[in-house]
């Protein structure tokens, strides 16, 4: 079964746009958000470099959510 995940776009310029997008068959919550913002993220930051937060919910168990940061360029 293909997972599904619920992409919310955190960032200052996503007030304008669509902030809330739903995304079928990504393998990670980090694949994700690379498919919808086009950035490469990691799961601990600074709250500052906050971009995201994923949720998703594996069948049977309760709904489950990641915050996303930016990954910086020197890492």
């Amino acid at each position: 079964m293909a997972k599904s995940f619920r992409v919310v776009d955190l960032r200052q310029d996503a007030l304008l746009t669509d902030t809330d997008v739903i995304v079928e068959g990504a393998q990670s919550p980090e694949a994700a958000v690379r498919d919808v913002l086009g950035i490469q993220v990691v799961r601990s930051g600074a709250k500052r470099d906050l971009v995201a937060k994923v949720y998703w919910q594996p069948l049977g168990q309760p709904l489950t959510m990641v915050r996303l940061y930016a990954k910086n360029e020197e890492e």
